[in-house]
């Protein structure tokens, strides 16, 4: 399972070193016009999502992992032999497209085997070996870079996506039995939707999630330009890159200890507090603007930030599918496709405001920390008037 989530995250942060290159290879107007290499991965993710959340629950969730990663090997290819631009962005939606099967189709994996604070731990554990890739993606990216051309990171993509089909083919069980499966009809999928989308816990989990991944996905949309330029760290961008990512992992890994112990309601209050505390500490105390006095701050703040998002995304990922059930494939879609719409947007606009500073980066963090707190304070209060 933590291979298989990998692959969407190996796609994205394998690339980054390779962006300010792609910009000359294909005449990019600007570096903000290129980070939708990276968006436009994120737009398939989203659209993706939605289609094969019911293709889970309808044929199987091997089945649809199978359709993913067949996409995901087309949009590779795409990506590899584009002569221009707009070719390069379509491959990119398409490996987003396919990735999505694996992201979604792995949560109701979990789902189909856990519950509650079971599943939370074991989805604490998977996004802990998960995080290990972002840590080592940038490496590898720039590792190619310095023996090859930038296009055989996309050969990457296809050893990596082959090996994992081959192997998920041998090992993995089928966990949808039969006569769990649901029709595959315009009318049960519509059933479906409307059970998840009428739940408002699982809905405003699945906002609650999209918050916190917009925040993160405006780092990874602006990780290039702010440690390449704004820092001029050169070659050592993906050193530090990967060593702020590893406290993601460092977290989910320690949530997995502790969440069976305290809850995740209370853990998501402590994570999102001392986010929101980091957050202004560095924004008033530092000067965001003068890369001379700031990096080693910034270093330190990213760390901390990042280590509370370990604690943040499997807890508030399980919280919006856990009342789900049955319908854990299609629950699991449309929390991730919301989840990542928001994030499209609230990380494009986040990428969009880089103006050779820290400062957007920082409010992303802070303003997006706070209104997730405010969604989980309210939706704590409904599910304990429900009970």
């Amino acid at each position: 399972m933590a291979l298989l989530m990998s692959l969407p995250a190996l796609a994205i942060d394998a690339i980054l070193p390779a962006l300010s290159l792609m910009k000359v290879h294909f005449h990019v107007a600007s570096d903000n016009q290129v980070q939708f290499v990276i968006g436009f991965l994120f737009l398939g993710l989203t659209v993706g999502q939605l289609f094969f959340g019911p293709i889970a629950d309808s044929f199987g969730r091997k089945n649809g992992i199978f359709g993913g990663l067949f996409i995901f090997i087309l949009g590779t290819i795409l990506c590899l032999f584009s002569f221009n631009f707009p070719m390069m962005l379509a491959g990119r939606f398409l490996q987003g497209f396919g990735a999505s099967a694996t992201r979604v189709i792995c949560v109701a994996i979990a789902r189909d085997l856990y519950h509650g604070r079971d599943m939370a731990r074991i989805m604490s554990f998977i996004m802990a070996v998960f995080i290990f890739v972002p840590t080592i993606a940038p490496v590898l990216g720039q590792a190619i870079l310095m023996i090859s051309h930038w296009r055989w990171i996309f050969i990457l993509y296809l050893i990596v996506a082959v090996g994992t089909l081959f192997w998920m083919w041998k090992r993995l069980p089928e966990t949808l039995q039969l006569t769990d499966r649901r029709p595959f009809s315009p009318r049960s999928i519509f059933t479906d939707f409307s059970i998840v989308i009428r739940n408002k816990i699982t809905l405003g989990y699945a906002i609650a999630a999209g918050f916190i991944f917009a925040s993160f996905m405006g780092y990874l949309i602006s990780a290039q330009q702010i440690f390449q330029s704004f820092y001029n760290t050169g070659e050592m961008f993906s050193v530090y890159f990967g060593l702020s990512a590893l406290s993601i992992g460092v977290g989910s890994w320690g949530n997995g200890m502790l969440v069976k112990h305290f809850g995740m309601h209370l853990i998501c209050m402590w994570a999102l507090s001392f986010s929101i505390l980091v957050s202004s500490i560095f924004f008033v105390l530092f000067d965001l603007t003068d890369p001379s006095v700031s990096f080693m701050p910034y270093m330190i703040y990213t760390v901390m930030i990042f280590f509370c998002l370990g604690f943040l995304f499997g807890n508030l990922n399980t919280l919006a599918i856990e009342p789900m059930g049955k319908h854990a494939g299609v629950a699991s879609a449309i929390i991730g496709s919301l989840s990542s719409a928001i994030a499209v947007a609230g990380g494009t606009l986040i990428g969009q405001l880089y103006n050779h500073t820290l400062i957007p980066l920082v409010l992303g963090f802070l303003c997006f920390s706070i209104l997730t707190l405010l969604l989980h304070i309210w939706l704590g209060r409904n599910i304990r008037a429900e009970k």
